[in-house]
């Protein structure tokens, strides 16, 4: 079987990926009034970005692919049911026209796509976030189903199982897997924290579940993370001051 990625087969993966991307942040309408002045203040989207992964973090053969800055499923609405929890998140940011936070996101591409990594990074002030992390957890944790619409009668129905990504157990973590026109379709998502910046990480694969290598590819995404923002997975302290170039924190 070919695996030259048509774009029939994409479109419902890249559904996915746009909710593994917003998936760690429940960025509601009260989200956008400005942080009070007393606030410490958060990342921006420049040093958001400078924590991202890139090709060359992953190894040879990936290739970085345009990503969109708000989760798009072409005009589809309704992009998830089933879950209530996480569709009810996606769903809402399905009909945003933008983000009121500072965020970045990265695509990278394996050969022929395969497999597919995806990494969002988003900020918002702690209390906030806070709310937001607790409910996109519970909304992982609870999840066993959930079908992604990608247009065009294109859907896929993942069973989902929780996982350990990282060296943080308690970190959130989910392996999906379902089927599309015969080929089994596989991903993992996580998320994590660090001080008042939140990362989504998704690994997507088909056929095959190398769960190993997707693990690997979080713990390098944690890493550097850690590094750009100064602050460790799992923290809740609010950044204070941006690292400087090339000093580990």
């Amino acid at each position: 079987m070919s695996f030259s990625r048509p774009v029939h087969f994409s479109r419902p993966v890249h559904a996915l990926t746009a909710a593994a991307a917003v998936v760690a942040v429940a960025l509601g309408p009260s989200a956008q009034a400005a942080p009070a002045a007393s606030a410490p203040p958060l990342p921006s989207a420049d040093q958001l970005t400078s924590a991202l992964l890139t090709a060359a973090d992953l190894g040879p053969g990936y290739t970085a692919t345009p990503v969109t800055q708000s989760p798009s499923t072409g005009g589809n609405q309704s992009p998830v049911t089933g879950c209530a929890g996480l569709s009810a998140l996606i769903n809402m940011h399905a009909t945003q026209t933008g983000s009121p936070v500072a965020h970045a996101a990265v695509a990278l591409d394996g050969p022929n796509g395969n497999p597919m990594v995806t990494q969002a990074l988003a900020a918002e002030a702690p209390d906030r976030l806070t709310a937001d992390f607790n409910t996109a957890t519970d909304a992982l944790r609870s999840c066993r189903t959930v079908t992604f619409n990608g247009g065009n009668n294109d859907k896929v129905t993942f069973t989902v199982t929780p996982v350990a990504l990282g060296d943080r157990k308690e970190a959130p973590a989910v392996r999906v897997t379902g089927t599309l026109a015969g080929v089994q379709l596989n991903g993992y998502v996580g998320i994590e924290r660090f001080g008042n910046a939140v990362m989504a990480f998704g690994y997507f694969q088909r056929q095959g579940a190398d769960q190993q290598t997707a693990s690997i590819h979080y713990r390098t995404a944690v890493a550097k993370a850690e590094r750009a923002l100064g602050a460790k997975a799992g923290s809740t302290t609010p950044l204070t001051a941006t690292p400087a170039a090339g000093r580990p924190a």
